[in-house]
Parts: structure tokens; C-alpha cells; sequence
């Protein structure tokens, strides 16, 4: 099914599909313009909170709407899995994969990048970088007008703080485990981006990430994916995943976590179909069928690599 225009209606179809070792649930709403829009999450597999975990996140950012259609149909596709494949069943033995597939729907619905009142919530947390940051684009506190505006630095936005919430209770009890944010809108490339966003400071979960992209590199040596911190291109304020980062290294010291960053490379897209440019949805994602199908297709062997990662932590932790 082309998910492009049927996001929220085939989230409640997988909803009514799922086996009974899916938990979905409704995490809250937001209200926008007299509407109210849900926020979904999925979890599959064991309810111990130290078994290994991976998550999965999209739609962060509204307009960028690719990442919330590889999420939904690769949630779609374990689904289905669970159904008929006894030996895919047994993984999640041993495994648990949560989700939110649209972060925020305010976004997503409406085609804006921000949430409903105008904050980029990826700009959204207490964490203030103290080293040069791009100006506007790093994240700025002049209005909420203005592209990329991190909006009251003292309290999270509800999209924002939902999201931490379900990481630290879902993600971050766990020993192992491994996230990936869906983004789209740089450059020609795919990239793993790993932190930090707020610092071009040394990643102290790198030993783990090298071996991880060691493990990568060997299982699948033809990926498309440039492995990178994201501050290699530019920093910002307010990222999501420093914040849960630093509150892992306070709270759960011991714990191996790595969070990553899928930002698919639309510059491509606009490459290859350059009346994208006029479209708001067209300098994020990719509109003509045949690319949309590819970008469906060619992530699930990644994501399917790091489910397994996963749930065999003693390869990439020390």
C-alpha cells in the first residue's frame, strides 16, 4: 500500500492485525486548530525492561515524512512476519523493538516542519551547546516565526517530552540497546549520524559505535551509508538525543546505548526531479512512485541488521 496519504488510517489497520505480542498504545493527543491528533507507540517483545532493545522513530520533523513511512511499513512488514514465521517470532524472545512512528502528527498532517505551535522539537530540549553554532539554523529563541525556533528552553514541548519519556522508560532500563531517528533533507548521501549534535567533543560511546560499524561493514559490505558524528557537518541546541544521551550517562552509567540518525540524502531526489524544489514536500521526500518504493525497500536490510544487533550485544559492546 502507498502510504502517502493513508499514514493514520494504516497505523490503526496494523493496530487491528497485530499478534498478540504487539502492545500499542495512544500515548496522548496534541490539539491543533480544534483538532486532536494522536501519538502513537508500538512494543514487541519481552516486558522484562533489561532485555535488549531497539527503537525506532519517525516524523520528528513534519515535512520529513519518508522517515514515518519506512517506520510504519517496516513495522508493517514484522507484523506480517509474526503472522506465519515461527523462527522471525522466536527473536523477539530474546529481543524487544518499541516505536513511535510519528512523532509529531501536528507536523506531519498539516506539511510543517514545526509542531503546532511552531517549534522545531528537535531544537526542543534544555541542552544548550557551548561551543559556535550555525546562527538560525542551530536552533534560535527569537520567534516562533522563524524557522528552527527551540521555543521555552525550561519546559519541553508535549511531543518533545512524550518522546523522552518513552525512551527513558522503554529504551534506556535496558543494558543494550540501540535507537534510530528517521530524518530526511541532507546532502547526496545517507548518513548514520551518532552524537553529539551540541559538541565536537569525542563521542564516549565510540568504541562501541567502530565496532558496531565494524559489524555493519562486514555483514553488509555494499550499504549506501556514510557512518559520522553529526557535528561534522554543523552543531545545534536542543537536540533530542544529546539530552537522553547525558541523562543515560547520569542515570544509567553502566548502560551501552547508542543513538542514531538516518538522515536519507533528499539532495538526490532534487537531483533527479528538480520541480521537487516547488513543492514543500518535495525538498524533503521523494515524489515520483518508483523512488518512494526504493526508499521503502532499501532500509529494511539496515534496520533488519541492527534488530539483530541488537539482541546479540556481546559483538559490539566492550
Amino acid at each position: 500500500m502507498n502510504l502517502l496519504k493513508n499514514e493514520f488510517e494504516f497505523i490503526e489497520e496494523l493496530v487491528k492485525r497485530s499478534p498478540d505480542i504487539v502492545d500499542h498504545e495512544v500515548l496522548d493527543s496534541v490539539k491543533f486548530k480544534n483538532k486532536s491528533y494522536d501519538i502513537h507507540s508500538f512494543s514487541i517483545g519481552p516486558k522484562d525492561p533489561e532485555v535488549p532493545v531497539l527503537a525506532l522513530f519517525g516524523g520528528v520533523h513534519g515535512l520529513e515524512q519518508i522517515g514515518s513511512h519506512v517506520v510504519i511499513a517496516y513495522l508493517n512488514y514484522v507484523i506480517e512476519r509474526l503472522h506465519w514465521d515461527k523462527n522471525f517470532a522466536a527473536l523477539f524472545e530474546k529481543v524487544r523493538l518499541v516505536s513511535i512512528p510519528i512523532v509529531n502528527p501536528v507536523g506531519f498532517k498539516n506539511f510543517r516542519r514545526s509542531n503546532g505551535n511552531g517549534v522545531d522539537l528537535m531544537r526542543n530540549s534544555p541542552i544548550s551547546s557551548k561551543e559556535k553554532v550555525f546562527p538560525i539554523l542551530g536552533g534560535q529563541l527569537i520567534s516562533s516565526k522563524i524557522p528552527w525556533y527551540r521555543g521555552d528552553t525550561n519546559q519541553m514541548e508535549k511531543e518533545s517530552q512524550l518522546m523522552c519519556d518513552f525512551v527513558k522508560d522503554n529504551v534506556i532500563n535496558s543494558k543494550n540497546a540501540i535507537s534510530i531517528d528517521f530524518h530526511s533533507g541532507f546532502g547526496f548521501k545517507d548518513r548514520l549520524w551518532y552524537p553529539y549534535a551540541c559538541s565536537k567533543k569525542k563521542f564516549d560511546g565510540i568504541d562501541n559505535l567502530k565496532r558496531i560499524e565494524s559489524l555493519l561493514d562486514r555483514t553488509l559490505p555494499h550499504h549506501i551509508y556514510k557512518v559520522e558524528p553529526q557535528s561534522d557537518h554543523y552543531t545545534t541546541h536542543g537536540d533530542l538525543w544529546d539530552y537522553l544521551y547525558f541523562h543515560k550517562k547520569e542515570h544509567h552509567p553502566t548502560m551501552n546505548y547508542l543513538p542514531l540518525t538516518l538522515e536519507m540524502g533528499s539532495w538526490i531526489w532534487l537531483k533527479k526531479n528538480p520541480l521537487q524544489l516547488f513543492s514543500k514536500l518535495g525538498l524533503f521526500n521523494p515524489i515520483k512512485d518508483h523512488r518512494f518504493n526504493r526508499a521503502m525497500r532499501r532500509h529494511f536490510l539496515m534496520i533488519d541488521f541492527f534488530l539483530k544487533a541488537a539482541a546479540n550485544p556481546d559483538e559490539w559492546t566492550a
